[in-house]
């Protein structure tokens, strides 16, 4: 086996807002493996100040993993690099498939079927959001998300509201995420405000970590809430039993790449249906390579409510793939051929 790695830094079309900050680039990191004519792509995509993996230290380790690979050593630990193992374990994937890119052959990856997804409605200021909110629902979405907690609390309802005067909720579903914007203290007021709304449910309303005050929410909460961040972590199978067992929560958010690749993304959907918790797929800011894998994983699961797989358009420097989004759905047009990675 032959092992290599290349860095990509993805441009975003615009700056993009989170609670976290605004967003001009994005850096990935391609893990490329050949054994005969065979040839196995995987992504390592990192969000820093998310994700785990230090992008400091990231191309000393994959120098260090490719020469294992090579020589058939040991790999070296990855425990605190779920990027890595989402990139590694969707290389041998890709290697092992008849096809580089078709990695869960189904329907989909046929060009067959499409997955629902959300649009995604950035941070910004009002008039920026409601453009967005307009664009998506002309372009056929049916489920929109919104970015909430980074300009004034008002002005986001009256997004909420201007909405709702057009669409009820059971032709327009409205999801929100807060990336942990809110206070403890002041977030269950916020929350009832939003449900004035019929708000979907919200993403992650205060900060990982903050054990009881999360507690505390889900229990009391009029919107449903989905954990987000606070799954992000080493975790293993015991710790998020327990997690689960503790919170509650109505919905989990399953990011593979901050989470360690696909197998670790299944320990949470185990633990989270026999507790009779939902959850649903988002992507992470990956290129269209780790998309393409996560959305083929995705639609194997059997999903049916709209998944957040909508951000292969985001960038000006994406790899060409034959993704595509058309009336809120992502599909895939396989006489569109890849680009050379």
């Amino acid at each position: 086996m032959r092992a290599k790695f290349k860095q990509h830094r993805l441009e975003f079309k615009r700056p993009s807002g989170t609670s976290r900050g605004v967003l001009t680039t994005k850096d990935s990191w391609f893990l490329i493996l050949k054994e005969k004519d065979k040839i196995g792509v995987g992504e390592c995509s990192v969000l820093e100040g998310l994700s785990l993996d230090d992008p400091k230290r990231i191309e000393s380790l994959l120098h260090d993993l490719c020469n294992a690979l090579e020589s058939g050593a040991t790999l070296p630990d990855l425990s605190d690099w779920p990027a890595v193992q989402m990139g590694l374990e969707l290389a041998l994937l890709s290697l092992q498939s008849k096809k580089t890119f078709s990695i869960f052959p189904s329907n989909f990856s046929r060009g067959e079927k499409k997955i629902p997804i959300n649009g995604l409605v950035w941070m910004g200021d009002f008039e920026f959001m409601n453009v967005q909110i307009k664009h998506l629902l002309d372009s056929g979405f049916n489920c929109i998300k919104l970015k909430i907690g980074a300009i004034d609390f008002q002005a986001e309802l009256k997004l909420l509201s201007q909405v709702r005067e057009r669409y009820n909720e059971n032709e327009i579903t409205i999801r929100v995420d807060a990336n942990g914007a809110f206070k403890p203290d002041e977030a269950l007021e916020k929350l009832k405000r939003l449900s004035d709304y019929h708000v979907h449910s919200i993403e992650q309303p205060i900060g990982a970590g903050q054990l009881e005050s999360m507690v505390d929410l889900c229990q009391r909460s009029p919107v449903p809430i989905a954990l987000d961040e606070e799954l992000i972590g080493s975790f293993n199978m015991a710790e998020k039993q327990r997690l689960i067992d503790q919170i509650n929560p109505q919905f989990i958010i399953l990011k593979p790449s901050l989470l360690g690749g696909f197998s670790k993304a299944e320990e949470w959907i185990k633990i989270a249906t026999n507790a009779s918790i939902g959850w649903w797929v988002t992507s992470a800011l990956e290129s269209n390579v780790g998309l393409n894998a996560i959305a083929q994983w995705t639609y194997q699961l059997g999903v049916s409510m709209p998944q957040g797989l909508g951000t292969g358009s985001l960038f000006v420097n994406n790899i060409t793939s034959p993704l595509f989004i058309e009336s809120g759905c992502l599909g895939i047009d396989n006489s569109i051929p890849w680009d050379i990675i």
